[in-house]
């Protein structure tokens, strides 16, 4: 049952459409690498396609209709957008479920210090990664500082031409005999993997009798860049204690390959997948059942906190739109969710012709082949997973094929090599039918990441049949 390659079968209008939304997606990549730009980004799509806010909803009493389009923001990092349709919505929605976030650094709440001239930021790692494919790259940060005046600062440091980029520093061959002998996991380790942001002490004015000042001589280096971040950011270093910054990858997503088939970028898993979502969201115009599109944060680390899919924010949304739309009492809001029927767009690992050995051929996720259903995750005995239904299944190969979206299946490597997880498993909880399906990624979990043009066109086209027909 080998599945065609999509690229086969397109005609010049595809082409297009195809480069159209990729173009979209890049831009997307680039000023949404952080799930607070995330969010922002998104909030300003659909306000422009005539959502308004959950809150101003509320506070209008407003009586939610077929056509309502609402969205629904928790701490800046989650969104859910709804778009109400003609069915009673007792009879459960079509949702669409991505993260927002991605490995990478974050800045520890004290970071900074200096070492023989040079200054740092000390860092803890966010998700699963390779320690040390961080070294020695370009890297920005992103993030906010919140203030004790209440007030925040957006900081975003290394993507701008004229910026500064920071790197992790690693040790050069000639003297890694004893690094070059450990375990790729420990070669690298992380407490080490602090970001080394200056180097240039504090000039020391003299006074006018010819005498330094008295101020303080220790650590001008660090002093240097605290002058730096209170000129530009008015921020000083006890403002580290309430801040949000982010190391990623500096710089834009690229088109890859000769012939420009696929996506070079940061953090792709899960922003394929959210942003092909949004866009099926957004082309959805006048639904039957109302659809969803939930974007959240904290997969990468369990789902965890009040911004992961954990939380009850989705359930309190979904309580507040059937308030509005005149549903009373909580089994309105059970029957809503067990009703439900959800793609839980996350990413699949791609085969690899250079790791083989690492998957079992039938059953892998290529690129240029379509969207990639993982019927469940989990590792090894299925443990952690969630097993969708053969009918669910069955009934989604029919949507697609009857809309010619290039679809596959896949595992996530060999029985016993590995696994993952998604939030497919919390939302089954309410007795919805779930399954994971998203787009193949090549590098997972890499600070560079490779995905196919031709896998996000379909996973795309694939999203929007399904909120149209589920």
């Amino acid at each position: 049952m080998e599945r065609k390659n999509a690229w086969k079968s397109y005609s010049k209008t595809d082409l297009k459409k195809l480069e159209e939304l990729c173009e979209g997606y890049k831009d997307y990549l680039f000023n949404g690498k952080t799930e607070r730009e995330g969010v922002k980004f998104i909030i300003e799509k659909v306000k422009a396609a005539g959502y308004i806010s959950l809150e101003d909803a509320i506070s209008k009493k407003k009586k939610l209709k077929a056509g309502d389009k609402i969205y629904a923001v928790c701490m800046g990092k989650t969104v859910a957008l709804f778009n109400i349709g003609k069915k009673n919505l007792e009879e459960g929605m079509n949702i669409l479920g991505a993260h927002l976030d991605s490995p990478r650094l974050d800045v520890k709440q004290n970071p900074l210090y200096e070492s023989k001239d040079l200054a740092y930021l000390d860092t803890h790692y966010y998700g699963g990664i390779k320690k040390y494919q961080w070294v020695t790259l370009p890297l920005a940060i992103h993030g906010v500082v919140a203030k004790t005046d209440g007030t925040t600062v957006d900081i975003v440091i290394g993507e701008d031409e004229n910026d500064p980029v920071f790197c992790v520093t690693d040790i050069l061959i000639h003297l890694a005999q004893d690094q070059m002998v450990k375990k790729a996991s420990v070669a690298v380790e992380g407490e080490n993997l602090d970001l080394l942001i200056g180097s240039k002490p504090l000039e020391i004015k003299s006074s006018k009798d010819g005498k330094d000042d008295k101020k303080n001589k220790k650590d001008l280096v660090k002093q240097q860049v605290l002058e730096i971040l209170k000129k530009k950011y008015g921020i000083a270093e006890e403002d580290f204690i309430s801040a949000e910054l982010e190391i990623v990858p500096a710089g834009k997503p690229r088109d890859m390959g000769l012939d420009k088939s696929m996506i070079i970028a940061y953090g792709q898993d899960d922003k394929v997948c959210a942003y092909t979502s949004l866009v099926a969201q957004l082309a959805v115009k006048s639904p039957e059942k109302t659809s969803c599109t939930l974007l959240v944060d904290k997969e990468e680390i369990g789902s965890v906190g009040a911004t992961g899919m954990q939380s009850k924010f989705f359930e309190n949304s979904v309580a507040e739109i059937l308030e509005l739309a005149g549903y009373t009492g909580n089994l309105s809001l059970r029957r809503c969710l067990q009703n439900s029927s959800m793609l839980s767009s996350d990413v699949s690992a791609g085969y690899d012709p250079l790791y083989a050995s690492c998957f079992e051929a039938k059953n892998a996720a290529y690129l240029g082949r379509g969207m990639v259903f993982n019927k469940f995750t989990g590792s090894r005995g299925k443990s952690g997973s969630n097993d969708a239904n053969a009918e669910y299944i069955g009934r989604l190969r029919g949507i697609l094929e009857k809309n010619k979206v290039y679809y596959q299946t896949a595992e996530l490597g060999k029985v016993d090599v590995g696994g993952g997880g998604t939030i497919a498993y919390i939302l089954s909880l309410y007795g919805m039918e779930v399954v994971d399906c998203g787009v193949a990624v090549l590098n997972m979990h890499a600070p560079w990441e490779v995905t196919s043009k031709a896998d996000i066109f379909e996973t795309e086209k694939g999203y929007e049949a399904f909120l149209k027909e589920a």
